[in-house]
């Protein structure tokens, strides 16, 4: 209903546009009546740019909500659970699959449906998703894609594909390529991955490695960090999921370090 109203409420706003725009033209034209026809053609060239930037406008939004609409169902059947179950009665518009093969490629159809279909950002993100669940279907092709999201105009998306093929890369034991991508990720303050999420990957990395001094160095840097952060009114921040698995993969790998830590904040 809420969507309904809005889109209502833009063709009212759209028509009020109209409205005054052509009763503005009526009276130019009254009052420049005699004066010629070229006067009138340029105004009328002025006034059907502005109404047509008006309709775009309008039709850029209606677009927008489309896009947005088409993304989510996508992304809804991507995060369908997998269920053996038969489907309940009346559930039929509900999608249901069997396998994860079988929801990644129900999941990769809908998400190139809007890649085809609408421009960026919209396409850069369907493109980001249909990667991810590529890797289900065919793990070698999910990578290439996923580099190619790497790459794209997109900033922030570039940013989760490059995150989410350092975690490719470490599931098959390419270490040293996801410790790379992970390491250029931290480098970036404007990413939106936060940065103890990226370290703490890294820290799995360095472990995998059999590098345990650098994987507790960052682990501990990460946890001292969270707990001496104070918010606006300089009491303790709140500490992260991030930073509290870095406290307890720290403890297990080194208790000595962890020992050293600071205390835990206390919240009022």
């Amino acid at each position: 209903m809420a969507r309904v109203n809005k889109k209502r409420a833009r063709e009212l706003q759209h028509d009020v546009f109209r409205d005054k725009t052509l009763s503005a033209f009526d009276k130019l034209g009254d009052r420049l009546a005699g004066r010629g026809r070229t006067i009138i053609s340029i105004i009328g060239g002025l006034v059907l740019l502005a109404a047509l930037a008006g309709g775009y406008s309008w039709w850029r939004n209606r677009k927008t909500e489309e896009a947005s609409a088409a993304l989510g169902r996508a992304i809804d059947i991507a995060a369908t659970p997998v269920s053996s179950a038969a489907p309940l009665p009346g559930a039929a518009t509900t999608p249901s699959f069997t396998s994860e093969q079988e929801r990644a490629q129900r999941a990769v159809d809908e998400f190139q449906k809007v890649e085809a279909k609408y421009g960026d950002p919209f396409r850069a993100q369907a493109h980001y998703f249909r990667a991810t669940n590529l890797l289900t279907l065919d793990r070698a092709r999910g990578i290439s894609e996923l580099e190619a999201v790497g790459k794209s105009g997109v900033e922030s998306v570039a940013r989760w594909g490059q995150f989410a093929l350092a975690q490719a890369k470490e599931a098959e034991g390419q270490y040293d390529a996801a410790a790379a991508l992970y390491t250029e990720l931290a480098r970036d303050t404007a990413t939106a991955i936060p940065i103890e999420t990226l370290n703490l990957r890294l820290a799995s990395v360095y472990e995998k490695q059999g590098k345990k001094a650098e994987a507790a160095d960052l682990l501990f840097r990460l946890v001292e960090t969270a707990r001496k952060a104070t918010d606006k009114d300089n009491k303790p921040a709140p500490q992260s999921a991030a930073a509290g698995d870095a406290a307890q993969k720290l403890l297990r790998l080194d208790p000595a370090r962890h020992s050293q830590l600071p205390p835990e904040p206390v919240r009022e």
